[in-house]
């Protein structure tokens, strides 16, 4: 009896279904990813083995090795409210025009005289060529700023403020400089900030390590 063969068919997969899904996630990852704030200059902090995480929301302070200082305000819920209370207090005259131009610049860089001048040009000022912000301790606009920033957190969420404060300091930073900015915050009745650092491995043996969980 001869062999029946039975005809081969092609099969057809219907990737349709497989294809949204991948959009789908793909969509997610992108809208729930946080981006990396951008770096005012590159510095390179002192490392240490802390392991806790900056806030997302945050208020920067950085300090590049020849001692300039830079602010960046990352709660952009207080953003405005601070830029307003300091353009009254210390009588910028900034129009809304220029307030709204200021609230999209990502860091400030520049002595309090400066900034009217700076937003009327097309483009924003490169850090590299900032001096920073004014530290000595015969002007201390750092000062200002963080009044500004208290005000703008006054009340229930001066707490909220503590945590948000950090202050990133190159290695090579000389001690006067980071000296002012205490001073600074001292003046304003903050005794709590953060320092970010570089995290390194915890030494093996050391009291810390032994102490972790195994």
């Amino acid at each position: 009896m001869p062999k029946v063969k039975i005809p081969r068919k092609s099969t057809a997969i219907d990737m349709t279904a497989m294809c949204d899904v991948a959009f789908l996630l793909l969509s997610f990852f992108i809208l729930a990813t946080k981006q990396k704030p951008p770096e005012v200059l590159s510095v390179t902090p002192p490392a240490s083995v802390s392991s806790k995480a900056a806030p997302d929301k945050s208020i920067l302070i950085t300090l590049t090795k020849d001692g300039k200082a830079f602010l960046m305000l990352g709660d952009d819920t207080k953003k405005e409210d601070i830029l307003k209370d300091i353009n009254t207090t210390k009588g910028l005259n900034l129009t809304p025009g220029e307030l709204a131009k200021w609230k999209k610049q990502g860091f400030i860089g520049l002595p309090l005289n400066q900034i009217k001048s700076s937003l009327s040009l097309s483009s924003e000022i490169p850090a590299a060529k900032m001096p920073g912000i004014p530290t000595d301790s015969t002007n201390n606009e750092m000062s200002d700023w963080l009044r500004s920033i208290t005000n703008a957190y006054r009340g229930t969420a001066q707490n909220k403020l503590q945590e948000m404060l950090l202050v990133k300091g190159d290695n090579a930073v000389l001690y006067p400089a980071f000296k002012n900015i205490k001073q600074a915050f001292k003046k304003n009745e903050i005794y709590k900030f953060r320092i970010v650092t570089n995290g390194e491995a915890v030494p093996v043996g050391s009291e810390l390590y032994n102490s972790q969980p195994k």
